[in-house]
């Protein structure tokens, strides 16, 4: 009985449990790694504990089937029949989610079809790869600190002095939008400021709100620019 449990399954090419297990000790390990590097590079409010979680069971998952497979054709097939009846639909809230997905399921092959030591290089290499990208903040745009509103009263022709105060602050000033109010006199002016200083930014909005004409005078520090 004992023998027909151990040698039960009659594959292309059979496994011994020693390396089975290795195999899959090794996907969970390798899966772990790649949720740590997510937790530790994840931004944003999309961040979710069962994606965490769903990397490093389908690292698993994915060494299990490769296991089954065996080099087996027929098996293969059944498989992608199997996959095609249950479907599984996910929608991804940010787009480097996918990377992290397809990383598990590359390490999980390799574990599941015995090549350990290109499951650990990758696992390494990518975990490096990404912490290097978190570093670095690469491809990030700080293109302006501060999303300056407010309504001016005066005529257009004297916005030459109020460019004179916000350059007294700003490296980089642009005007945004500009939008004329046909019930009431003045415009709704909205500006965005690369400051000189962030530190003084109360200092800039106190100047705005006892400048002549300035009135209605609203502010929102802006973050580094994302895609939405």
């Amino acid at each position: 009985m004992g023998n027909w449990l151990l040698r039960g399954d009659f594959g292309t090419v059979p496994d011994d449990l020693e390396g089975m297990a290795l195999g899959l000790m090794l996907a969970f390990l390798c899966g772990h790694v790649i949720a740590w590097v997510y937790m530790a590079c994840h931004s944003g409010l999309s961040y979710s504990r069962s994606f965490v979680n769903a990397l490093i069971v389908l690292c698993l998952i994915v060494s299990v089937v490769m296991m089954v497979m065996a080099n087996n054709i027929l098996v293969a097939f059944g498989l992608m029949a199997v996959f095609a009846i249950v479907r599984f639909r996910n929608v991804l809230r940010d787009t480097l989610d996918a990377t992290y997905i397809l990383a598990s399921i590359t390490v999980g092959m390799a574990c599941g079809t015995r090549k350990f030591s290109t499951a650990v290089l990758a696992t390494l290499v990518f975990a490096a790869l990404m912490m290097y990208l978190h570093w670095s903040r690469f491809g990030a745009r700080h293109r302006y600190d501060l999303i300056l509103n407010l309504h001016w009263a005066r005529p257009l022709g004297d916005l030459p002095d109020l460019a004179g105060l916000l350059d007294r602050h700003s490296r980089r000033t642009q005007l945004a939008s500009q939008r004329s109010n046909t019930g009431y006199d003045g415009s709704d002016l909205s500006y965005r400021l690369l400051l000189r200083d962030t530190g003084r930014m109360d200092e800039l909005v106190t100047e705005l709100r006892s400048f002549p004409g300035v009135s209605r005078v609203t502010s929102l520090k802006a973050e580094d620019e994302s895609e939405v």
